[in-house]
């Protein structure tokens, strides 16, 4: 992670009171090591040759008790999700076992195998899914078609009036909707599970000293939903934000079918190119919306690797009512014209009139 520079403001001081009441009066400051899409931040506390992360996550913004509870069912399948030392509930805080700075990321840049760093991300969703059981359903909603189509509409709703320069007409947004209503529904076949959402390289860690699943860490886990088993393996080889080696992707997804025998494969495979899709939609409006709301326009710069997913994604056979919705109203001709001049300009501000609804 990268050390930023912290600028006072008052949760951070309430961070400071909350850590002596906590440690001792002696307790260093903590330092800022960064913050993320959301609204959480996290700091690093080294005190006494021990080190530790604090979360802040603000309660009116973000729900820490998501991630205790979800913390604590990984932590019973022997997964390694950080150590929870201390909860402020009321103020959002959380003291965190410290998984180090060696995200997956960071070690296939340094050059790290990457087969075998995805070998181990692809057995720990193994491990997850194969000692799943409902009763740790309580308290995790479903990832069902509403909140599957609710999050393809951040396209319509933030990209589509940066591309068109207008809101998209309530009958397009319709036949949208419709389109993926009916591509969406092989998707409800498989056995439900815990879906992570943000399993990806950037959230996952490499721990020496651990062995066999053990050695995957995970981060960025507060917003599990209960759905379909494919869609933690999308996130993690159909990245938004890093090209994985087709030969890799294609390995990985057959080592997962390899280790469900009874999941039917046509669905598993449909599944994993519909959801990709789903999700591909959404990243480009949830990365429009970044700009545009958040002045965060740094996403953008994974727009084309998104569209070019997107294309390879919309081909299956799947896809077809989506495709056609597509062609129809975003004709392939035009979709690198349009992508072009929403990246044209990116380094403008975001305008008020231009903010939206949240969703």
């Amino acid at each position: 992670m990268t050390v930023a520079t912290i600028e006072a403001d008052p949760r951070l001081e309430a961070i400071q009171e909350w850590l002596q009441a906590l440690l001792g009066p002696d307790t260093p400051p903590p330092t800022l090591l960064s913050a993320d899409a959301s609204f959480r931040r996290y700091f690093r506390l080294r005190d006494h040759n021990a080190s530790r992360v604090i979360m802040d996550a603000p309660p009116d913004r973000e729900s820490a008790e998501d991630f205790v509870h979800i913390a604590e069912i990984l932590q019973e399948l022997g997964l390694s999700a950080p150590r929870i030392h201390a909860f402020d509930r009321s103020q959002g805080f959380l003291l965190l076992e410290d998984l180090g700075d060696h995200t997956f990321s960071r070690a296939l840049g340094e050059g790290a195998d990457e087969a075998g760093l995805y070998r181990l991300a692809t057995d720990t969703l193994v491990e997850l899914h194969r000692n799943w059981s409902r009763h740790h359903t309580r308290r995790i909603p479903p990832y069902d078609e509403t909140a599957l189509l609710r999050e393809a509409d951040l396209f319509t709703q933030w990209y589509w009036p940066e591309a068109f320069h207008a809101g998209c007409d309530t009958h397009v947004q319709e036949r949208f909707q419709q389109a993926w209503r009916q591509a969406l529904e092989p998707v409800y076949r498989l056995p439900p599970t815990l879906v992570l959402r943000d399993y990806h390289v950037d959230n996952l860690m490499v721990l020496a000293g651990r062995q066999g699943v053990a050695a995957c860490g995970l981060l960025d886990f507060q917003d599990a939903l209960i759905g379909s088993p494919a869609y933690d393996l999308v996130s993690l080889l159909r990245d938004a934000r890093r090209d994985v080696d087709p030969t890799v992707a294609e390995t990985m997804v057959a080592r997962y079918r390899d280790a469900f025998p009874g999941l039917d494969a046509n669905t598993l495979d449909d599944s994993f190119w519909i959801l990709g899709a789903q999700r591909t939609t959404k990243i480009i409006g949830i990365f429009t919306r970044l700009w545009r709301r958040d002045n965060k326009p740094s996403y953008l710069r994974h727009l084309p690797r998104l569209w070019r997913l997107l294309e390879q994604e919309l081909a299956h056979p799947a896809l077809t009512p989506v495709r056609q919705w597509f062609d129809t109203y975003l004709p392939p001709e035009h979709r690198l014209a349009l992508q072009a001049g929403v990246l044209a300009r990116s380094d403008q501000p975001p305008l008020q009139t231009q903010i939206r609804p949240e969703t």
